[in-house]
């Protein structure tokens, strides 16, 4: 019975501790829990407050380099924007000058589509080309509108050296065959037509100029026809060499605006090769003088310097003579002295 008792209370005992035990444990992992809440919940606000440092610091590097993009791209709309400005402020002065040269182009068409005009045009072509090449009115050179012996009066005048001489210039404009001649929408056998027609007219031309314009002892054996069009000398040196052989039997010389101006050129280059000779030939009479002058001198001074050279010889030989003399007259002197010095002590 007493075992039972005992053991009842060594039971008892041993329940009344399990039941402290697990108040305690539940106490302390209460206490446990509420710190480790309390360790998260601190953990947990510092580190959002990083986060929320670290995303504002991103948030205002993306802000800046967004803006700093938006300023470059904004910068290069702008330039893009005022390039395009420029741009069409230039199409639209391309576009007023288009539309003057198409006015112009409408103008000239009217002055070639009549004769008397383009003959002017072709005049004034020749006069701009010899003042460029010559100068404004070089009459020692060039003259326009000269009028011959024989009444002619040609577009222009060359006054080249010899053996050219005086060679006439005169304007042609052949243009109406040729325009067509050379149009694409007539068939063949009217430009075949036309071809012949043009070269009539420029053998035409040829004839007069040959005609009129070389005369015997007056003008040189030669002139030239100025054709005021690229195109149409082109074509005749291209395709028709028959009036090239013609012109050069005729003596005349077929030249555009390039070519009149490459031919100018030399011949100006010729006329002051020529007066740098002749002025060289000058150059070269005024030294033989100056040489002559020179050997006189020398011939003058060379006597003068024997004058001189006798006169010097003089000086010196009287120079010797009045050495002597005062010599003499020193000793004569002493001789003197010495007499008296010898009367006196015989007293």
């Amino acid at each position: 019975m007493n075992y039972i008792i005992i053991a009842l209370l060594v039971l008892i005992i041993i329940l009344v501790t399990i039941a402290l035990f697990k108040n305690i444990n539940e106490a302390n992992i209460t206490e446990r829990l509420g710190r480790f809440e309390f360790n998260i919940n601190k953990n947990l606000n510092e580190d959002f407050e990083k986060l929320q440092n670290k995303i504002e610091r991103e948030l205002y590097r993306i802000n800046d380099k967004v803006n700093e993009r938006l300023d470059e791209n904004f910068e290069k709309t702008n330039k893009t924007f005022i390039s395009v400005l420029e741009r069409l402020n230039k199409i639209d002065e391309a576009q007023k000058k288009i539309e003057s040269l198409s006015g112009d182009i409408v103008s000239l068409q009217s002055i070639l589509t009549d004769k008397k005009s383009r003959g002017i045009f072709g005049e004034v072509n020749l006069y701009h080309i010899l003042a460029n090449v010559f100068g404004e009115r070089n009459d020692k050179i060039y003259q326009t509108q000269y009028t011959f012996k024989n009444g002619m009066i040609a577009d222009a005048v060359l006054f080249a050296p010899a053996p050219l001489g005086t060679v006439a210039i005169d304007s042609k404009f052949p243009l109406e065959n040729y325009q067509l001649m050379v149009d694409r929408k007539k068939s063949q056998i009217e430009r075949d037509m036309y071809e012949k027609q043009f070269k009539i007219d420029v053998k035409k031309h040829i004839d007069a100029i040959s005609s009129k314009y070389i005369i015997p002892s007056i003008t040189s054996d030669q002139a030239i026809l100025f054709l005021p069009a690229e195109a149409i000398f082109a074509e005749i040196n291209a395709y028709h060499h028959d009036i090239i052989e013609y012109a050069y039997r005729k003596k005349i010389w077929i030249t555009s605006p390039t070519t009149l101006i490459s031919t100018l050129t030399v011949i100006q280059m010729i006329i002051k090769n020529m007066e740098r000779d002749k002025y060289a030939n000058i150059i070269h009479e005024e030294l033989k003088k100056l040489g002559l002058e020179f050997a006189r001198f020398k011939e003058r001074w060379d006597k003068l310097s024997r004058s001189i050279q006798t006169v010097n010889k003089d000086v010196e030989n009287f120079h010797i003579t009045t050495t002597k003399i005062k010599n003499k007259f020193e000793s004569i002197n002493k001789v003197e002295f010495a007499a008296i010095t010898a009367d006196e002590k015989d007293e």
